[in-house]
Formats: structure tokens, sequence, C-alpha cells
């Protein structure tokens, strides 16, 4: 899926920092359709998981997502299980979410896109 948030750097986010409207979300949702928003002490997540053939893709997978967060001063929770991998980001100064959020998502599916290569991913 081509999308414009993969061209974006996430900028420096401050705790004012406005979070995104409910409007705003729903926009930018589309361009990440596989992400869903979850409530976690009633903070918005985006959050995904990646399946795998086996543990050791998965932790592939985990470590070039801890690169790519490295890359963008922008850091998810990971959590690695045998063939899964699920991801899960907000902006823990703003208690919600922002548009690096979103960014990152893009971010991550065009990684996994590049590292599942077209198979087709077992549980």
């Amino acid at each position: 899926m081509k999308t414009t948030l993969t061209d974006e750097r996430c900028t420096a986010c401050r705790k004012d920092a406005p979070r995104l409207t409910d409007a705003e979300i729903e926009t930018m949702r589309h361009e990440v359709p596989e992400w869903r928003i979850e409530q976690r002490d009633g903070i918005p997540i985006l959050e995904r998981a990646f399946l795998f053939p086996d543990f050791a893709e998965a932790m592939r997978f985990a470590r070039r997502v801890g690169e790519l967060a490295e890359q963008e001063g922008h850091h998810p929770a990971l959590l690695v299980e045998w063939g899964k991998v699920t991801v899960s980001w907000w902006t823990h100064k703003i208690r919600g979410l922002h548009r690096n959020d979103f960014i990152m998502a893009a971010k991550t599916d065009r990684l996994y896109e590049a590292e599942a290569g077209g198979r087709a991913p077992t549980e």
C-alpha cells in the first residue's frame, strides 16, 4: 500500500503538543488500515500484530523495528512471541496519539512488506 506517511520524519514531541483529534485519527487510519486503536489505561494506542513462520524471524523483525525507532527517535512497545510480533505506538509525553505514531506505523508496515517478501505468514 502506498502512503505519504512513509516519506515523513518524526518530529520532536513536547509535553504540551496536541493529541490528534478523533477526526484526524480517522483520516490517518486510512493510510494504515491494518492497525487498530486499543485503549489502555485511558490512553489510545495504535497496535498491530505481524505474523512470521518462526521465532527467529519474529526476533529479526523486532530488531529491525527497534533500529527504525532509534533512527526516528520514537519508540514502540514490542511483544515478541513464537511467530508473532505485536507493535504498539503511542506518544508517551502526551498520553495519546500524535502524527508520529501514524508515521511509524506506516514505516513499520513498509518494513514488514520488505521482510515478508510476499510470502504468506503462518500462525
